[in-house]
């Protein structure tokens, strides 16, 4: 067949990459000069199938208000009048339930433990490079209160099969030797030692590269206009370089994504939420990160990636708004001054923001839409990158015909 994807982030460049490898005709469409120049650019690095949760949970109404108050808030909240922001607000409350919540997290755990597994036959495949490491994702508590609220995260894990363990002080500075000077800052922690790290960025444009060799076509700087129907069926994309047309068409356009598929009638609630991360050189390796730790009083993960330490986190809901705004680099200082005070030079960090594409109940839309041959790859949040692999590989099976190797329940927008 031949397919058309909108959007060479993580996502469509790894759509690109299996539906290439699975025969198809494949051509990718984006606006950037190069793959991965947005969302993909800068995430936090962690590739944490473990760690994949909803962010709609049981008492989070309560920890919203609790964050808002904090000095260094995980969570900025800029009230617009914009129906679409209030419509997700109310949808995530809705999904603060536990059996919501448990719901939720199995689905996000499925797509995310696939993943993992498929990005390691990738490599071992291609022997593609990205500053990657397979050394875990500890979860670090400040509180015994967090430490003792992890049992429902447990269940899941165990339901699922992921290895994890639970860590006093001595544990958790026995896989992150760096945290042994600021052991009086934390109770313990949660490793899932199933999980990677590696730089989305890197990894995207190389995979790109081997996609294009490999017989992908990508259009750089070619502005997207709207998605061409006549009654039931997608007749083309509209582009500046005219209509581009094929058999399939995935929309993988991350926070964007709702917005080209708006004039189609179909209603998409992913909402753009803003995230921001530091990149700094490492100036003491036995100071910074073995793998990823992520602090979870101020939802901040800091991970290292070859001979950089990347810190990523906040949420801030305003939009579409792209703006650098200082007081959102205080957090991230905060916390890789506070864990890895010797790891690396804070005033040659490069300071970044990015729209991650969340669903109100976490799990990404993937799947077909009421038009045949329209498809959806969005919604992945934080996970974009956890999920990538698995979700390239999903699609190429589920669009040419063959049986997904796991469940697709729950994964499509038929779930709203």
């Amino acid at each position: 067949m031949k397919i058309v994807i909108l959007g060479s982030g993580v996502i469509g460049t790894t759509a690109a990459w299996y539906l290439s490898r699975a025969g198809h005709e494949v051509t990718v469409v984006e606006r950037q000069s190069a793959p991965a120049l947005e969302t993909s650019y800068a995430n936090a690095g962690e590739v944490s199938p473990g760690y994949s949760a909803p962010w709609a949970g049981p008492g989070v109404p309560v920890k919203a208000v609790k964050w808002l108050l904090m000095q260094h808030t995980p969570l900025v909240i800029r009230p617009l009048m914009d129906p679409g922001m209030w419509r997700w607000g109310l949808s995530m409350l809705r999904n603060c339930t536990a059996a919501r919540y448990h719901v939720n997290k199995a689905r996000m755990v499925r797509v995310a433990e696939y993943s993992r597994d498929c990005l390691r036959d990738l490599r071992a495949e291609t022997g593609i490079a990205y500053d990657e490491r397979s050394q875990g994702t500890l979860q670090l508590f400040r509180t015994q209160k967090q430490l003792d609220g992890t049992a429902s995260d447990i269940e899941v894990l165990k339901e699922y099969g992921v290895p994890y363990e639970l860590l006093d002080r001595d544990g958790a500075v026995r896989h992150e030797p760096a945290l042994g000077g600021v052991r009086e800052k934390f109770v313990g922690g949660l490793r899932l030692p199933g999980d990677e790290t590696g730089d989305c960025f890197l990894f995207t444009q190389r995979l790109a590269a081997l996609a294009e060799a490999n017989g992908v076509t990508f259009r750089y700087g070619l502005k997207i206009h709207a998605i061409e129907r006549d009654g039931a069926d997608i007749t083309g994309v509209r582009t500046d370089a005219g209509l581009l047309q094929a058999d399939r068409y995935i929309v993988a356009l991350g926070s964007y994504s709702p917005l080209m598929l708006k004039p189609l009638g179909i209603s998409l609630p992913v909402y753009p939420v803003k995230g921001y991360s530091l990149t700094l050189p490492i100036t003491d390796a036995s100071g910074a990160p073995e793998s990823t730790v992520m602090d979870e009083t101020h939802k901040v993960a800091v991970t290292r990636l070859g001979n950089r330490i990347r810190v990523g986190g906040t949420a801030e809901l305003t939009g579409y708004d792209l703006t650098l705004h200082p007081r959102r680099r205080h957090t991230l200082d905060h916390v890789v001054e506070d864990l890895f005070p010797r790891g690396g030079d804070l005033a040659r960090a490069e300071f970044w923001t990015g729209l991650r594409p969340m669903t109100p109940d976490g799990t990404p839309v993937i799947g077909p839409t009421r038009y045949s041959k329209l498809w959806l790859s969005t919604g992945h949040g934080t996970l974009g990158w956890t999920m990538a692999a698995g979700t390239g590989r999903l699609l190429a099976d589920w669009i040419g015909g063959a049986k997904p190797q796991i469940d697709t329940e729950g994964l499509s927008l038929d779930r709203y």
